[in-house]
């Protein structure tokens, strides 16, 4: 799998372990505006998705005004008050500096919002390995193809020479959608049978199994 011009990657659950602070974050939120507390397992299904969409699913009978302070607390939770570690995977920032170093495009493509990736890019001193992203309200939500070929347009690159890494079938089923191929990882919220189900080049259980893959040694 070394032929790809462009890796492009998804980020909470894929390159940074955020996945139970997300979901803390969003059952404080639901509690503070007084909406049906959904369970953690629903929460998982919709992590990748941009908050509207997901909200939309968690909180069908929500309110836009509801919504929009769901939105705001689940944020302030995220960003303020919730201090469950959100560290990158083990093997990050190696894979991105070999894949560098052979000459790949790296990107990132989330449900994030622009201030949210930012923040986290920041906090990892990790945007200087990318060489463009996407986030939510710039596209449509995933699993619609839009960031994809925005990056790959941006990037002036084929989507024969592109490889999606996501954690998520909201991520393989966008890959699919945009005719990128995909690769799925199991460390974050949908296992390897539901990853299975889009058709992924291969599926992995750490980013170091990742590298194995797509840096030549």
């Amino acid at each position: 799998m070394h032929h790809y011009k462009v890796i492009i990657f998804d980020w909470d659950g894929t390159v940074m372990d955020s996945v139970e602070r997300i979901v803390s974050s969003m059952l404080s939120a639901a509690k503070d505006v007084a909406l049906t507390v959904p369970t953690v397992d629903q929460i998982k299904q919709i992590i990748g998705l941009s908050i509207p969409e997901a909200t939309k699913k968690l909180f069908p009978q929500s309110t836009p005004e509801q919504a929009e302070a769901l939105r705001l607390s689940y944020k302030k939770h995220y960003v303020e008050i919730d201090e469950t570690p959100t560290p990158l995977f083990s093997h990050a920032e190696q894979l991105f500096t070999d894949l560098l170093a052979q000459g790949k495009y790296l990107a990132v493509a989330t449900g994030k919002g622009r201030d949210g990736l930012e923040r986290v890019f920041e906090l990892s001193n990790t945007k200087h390995y990318f060489h463009t992203s996407r986030c939510a309200k710039e596209c449509k939500s995933k699993p619609d193809p839009d960031m994809l070929n925005q990056i790959l347009t941006e990037l002036n690159i084929d989507a024969s020479e592109a490889v999606m890494i996501g954690d998520t079938t909201h991520d393989m089923l966008m890959a699919k959608n945009a005719n990128v191929d995909r690769i799925g990882v199991t460390f974050g919220v949908h296992d390897h049978q539901a990853l299975s189900e889009y058709q992924p080049k291969a599926i992995v259980d750490s980013l170091l199994a990742l590298s194995n893959l797509l840096v030549k040694s």
